[in-house]
């Protein structure tokens, strides 16, 4: 029998639900403050979020509608640098308001990690300082192992090179690992390097092909809160609205 030993958590659309409302307001701010006349709108962004990281949804929209003026080639690089370190501060700032609150059932769900005594992680494509602002705000009661952010990978997910180096650095075997994650580029990393997968739909995300996630739910859910909303896994998985360790490692040690 296969004994789960970790959980992985993506961030952006797990932990919080920041796409709509955090990241692409902040990106939105920083094309502002840039001088630029151009908005990301809801519908638009959800198209760059199959592109996998900040700067390079900027380098996308550069390179297929442009800024408005022209952007010399050999400027484009430090530009986007720049303008993706303004965006982190803005994200950052927003993280710190506490107006992005955390999606249900995270917290509970972490803290069964750490009773548990398993390793508790996060991978994500997001950008470092947003990451730890995460961490040590909302989660500072919560113990991680680890946080694996941003530019630490030289490929983002859909490549598993994420999952690969957070396996590498806790030893543990893909089958003992269970990842939560939310949209197809993170499911195909995840399955890539071949983990147990649980994806919890969001706004941008319930429409994707998320059918290599093993279990599929609109959030992890909370006892007093709001329930989940199961979509895949019901065989052998008893759900009322609300995923326990207990039952993610019943149903992956089979």
């Amino acid at each position: 029998m296969i004994k789960i030993k970790a959980v992985f958590f993506d961030q952006d659309g797990v932990i919080i639900d920041t796409e709509r409302d955090g990241h692409r307001v902040a990106f939105n701010q920083t094309f502002k403050d840039f001088g630029y006349d151009f908005e990301w709108d809801v519908e638009y962004y959800h198209e760059l979020l199959q592109v996998a990281g900040g700067k390079e949804r900027m380098k996308h929209h550069l390179h297929t509608q442009g800024f408005g003026v022209e952007v010399k080639p050999e400027e484009v690089d430090d530009l986007i640098i720049r303008m993706h370190k303004h965006k982190t501060a803005v994200f950052v700032e927003l993280i710190e308001s506490g107006d992005l609150p955390l999606r249900p059932g995270v917290k509970r769900l972490m803290k069964e990690v750490n009773d548990a005594g398993l390793i508790l992680g996060i991978c994500t494509t997001s950008n470092e300082r947003a990451a730890q602002a995460v961490v040590s705000g909302m989660l500072k009661e919560i113990k991680f192992e680890f946080v694996l952010a941003g530019d630490i990978v030289d490929n983002k997910k859909p490549d598993p090179e994420i999952y690969n180096l957070a396996l590498e650095k806790t030893g543990v075997k893909p089958e003992e690992s269970v990842v939560i994650e939310d949209s197809r580029n993170g499911v195909l990393a995840a399955a890539a390097a071949g983990l147990n997968i649980v994806a919890t739909t969001n706004i941008y995300t319930a429409s994707e092909n998320l059918s290599d996630a093993h279990i599929i739910v609109t959030c992890l859910g909370d006892l007093g809160g709001e329930k989940g909303i199961l979509k895949k896994g019901s065989e052998g998985l008893k759900y009322d609205g609300v995923l326990r360790l207990e039952q993610l490692m019943d149903y992956f040690s089979k």
